[in-house]
C-alpha cells in the first residue's frame, strides 16, 4: 500500500474550514463593534399618545 508522506493532505479541508469560520468571526466583530464612527443621532422623538376614554358598556339589571 501507498503511504501519504506529504502529511497534508489530511488536513487540508478542516484548514478550510477553520478559516472560513475566523473570516465569519472577523466579519461579525467588525459590524459588532467597529462601527462607532457612525454619525451622532440626535433626533428628539417625543412621542404623546392620547386614547380616547372608553367606558364599559351598563350590565342590565344593575340600576
Amino acid at each position: 500500500m501507498a503511504e501519504n508522506t506529504n502529511g497534508s493532505g489530511g488536513n487540508a479541508g478542516l484548514a478550510f474550514i477553520v478559516g472560513g469560520l475566523l473570516v465569519v468571526v472577523a466579519v461579525l466583530a467588525w459590524f459588532m463593534f467597529g462601527r462607532s464612527g457612525a454619525a451622532d443621532d440626535t433626533r428628539d422623538i417625543n412621542v404623546d399618545v392620547d386614547l380616547p376614554e372608553v367606558s364599559a358598556p351598563a350590565v342590565p339589571g344593575s340600576n
